[in-house]
């Protein structure tokens, strides 16, 4: 087993080694080491997996997170662990010399899929509600599958070191892009939405995606900490989708991009009473604008034109901040803000 530098990470302390260690060195944290592995659960996800009581396994969690081998965040009232990003050079060698086929692990790995089944069905439930007015939506312009092809010939081979997916919703963009991502990430304000996104990424075995409850206008993470922010089909819910663009241009790393998906402007008014739509659509000059306010300046447009008449356009805006680039000028000759 090696300690130096697995998975990208510089070698570990001696003393922060030992206490990695003896953190582990014990039953029931070595088994939340492996659960944690297969992406993030809650305290009470744990709990129904390995039995045991809430304050027990809450005292487990406390002393691995003091280790620095899990990290904990908030959702609402619930919170959410998962393995610590700099301790990978200690904790993968660790998790990939277990034997996961047999008990206990297996049993773990049993149960987990049974909660994980529960959420699934938790989420379809809540999504069968939402249906009809998303299925009413989508009628109202050209097929998803036309948008996400446009988003990866917006975005092409270029490598994305870091994904972040601002008002993720259901986690379409996430299942879309996580793949090619080194880490990736989904912000939402809803609970009940980020269920439903966790249990579609789990389906896809995307389990490894940290999915996050804030507010987009004051997205929690550091300055510059990404290579590509999308923020896909929400600025038209926004009352201040400027200050939305300029929170999340801040997030953006040198030389990284911001991709909007988003409608062009429309004259469809009952959008606002059935679908709870603020801004009836935006032009490229309005977003080019803000978006250079927030220090991108090129920006680069493409409209997906109705296939049917009364439907609505949808527009993708790429910016980034080095001037006259933006991908090439996604592919040369595309319009150009």
């Amino acid at each position: 087993m090696s300690f130096d530098g697995a998975s990208g990470a510089g070698p570990v302390p001696f003393l922060d080694a030992l206490g990695v260690l003896r953190a582990a060195a014990e039953e029931t944290r070595l088994r939340i080491i492996a659960l944690l592995a297969e992406g993030e659960l809650s305290v009470s996800d744990l709990t129904d997996i390995l039995g045991q009581s809430q304050p027990r396994i809450s005292r487990h969690l406390k002393l691995l997170v003091e280790a620095g081998l899990i990290e904990r965040h908030r959702e609402g009232a619930w919170a959410f662990f998962r393995l610590a990003e700099g301790r990978a050079g200690l904790v993968d060698p660790l998790i990939a010399g277990l034997d996961r086929g047999a008990p206990p692990l297996s049993e773990d790995r049993a149960r987990l899929d049974a909660v994980r089944e529960q959420r699934a069905e938790a989420a379809q439930s809540f999504f069968a509600r939402l249906a009809p007015k998303w299925d009413e939506l989508r009628s109202l312009h050209v097929p998803e599958a036309t948008v996400e092809e446009a988003v990866r010939e917006a975005l092409g081979p270029r490598p994305i070191g870091g994904l972040l997916d601002l008002g993720t919703g259901t986690g379409r963009m996430l299942g879309l892009l996580a793949p090619l991502a080194g880490r990736a990430v989904g912000l939402d304000s809803s609970h009940a939405m980020l269920s439903v996104a966790r249990a579609n990424l789990e389906r896809r075995g995307l389990v490894r995606v940290e999915l996050r409850q804030g507010d987009i206008h004051a997205p929690p993470f550091a300055k510059a900490g990404f290579d590509l922010v999308i923020v896909h089909q929400v600025l038209h819910y926004l009352d201040d989708p400027a200050r939305a663009l300029k929170a999340a241009a801040r997030l953006v790393a040198p030389g990284g991009r911001l991709l909007v998906v988003d409608f062009a402007p429309h004259d469809l008014e009952f959008l606002r009473t059935a679908q709870a739509h603020r801004r009836l659509g935006f032009s490229t000059e309005q977003i080019a604008g803000w978006l250079a306010e927030a220090g991108l300046p090129t920006v680069v447009a493409r409209d997906l034109a109705p296939t049917a008449s009364g439907q609505l356009t949808v527009t993708l805006w790429l910016a980034e901040g080095e001037e006259h680039d933006a991908g090439a000028l996604w592919a040369e000759g595309r319009a150009v803000a």
